[in-house]
């Protein structure tokens, strides 16, 4: 119960301090705007692809450490099941 408490209370503490951020800082989006407008879209679609890359990088480890965890958990779970049935 105390951990699902101090779980609870971390939540908490991330959604009352979070800051508002924008996706693009003003100097940014004005370089985009005016590129797209002279019909020159790949500087805008490199940053596009940047965004998105940052975007799923952390959900791809995210994955992984998921995967080797249920792997790995996986696996003591038959050996427990082995030991016992041997004992």
């Amino acid at each position: 119960m105390k951990k699902w408490t101090s779980l609870l209370v971390l939540v908490m503490i991330f959604f009352f301090l979070s800051i508002e951020g924008n996706a693009q800082c003003a100097m940014c989006r004005a370089t985009l705007e005016n590129n797209v407008s002279n019909g020159n879209i790949g500087i805008a679609a490199g940053i596009n692809f940047g965004i998105l890359y940052l975007f799923a990088a952390p959900y791809t480890v995210i994955a992984l450490i998921a995967f080797f965890w249920y792997k790995t958990s996986k696996r003591t779970a038959q050996n427990e099941s082995k030991g016992s049935l041997a004992g």
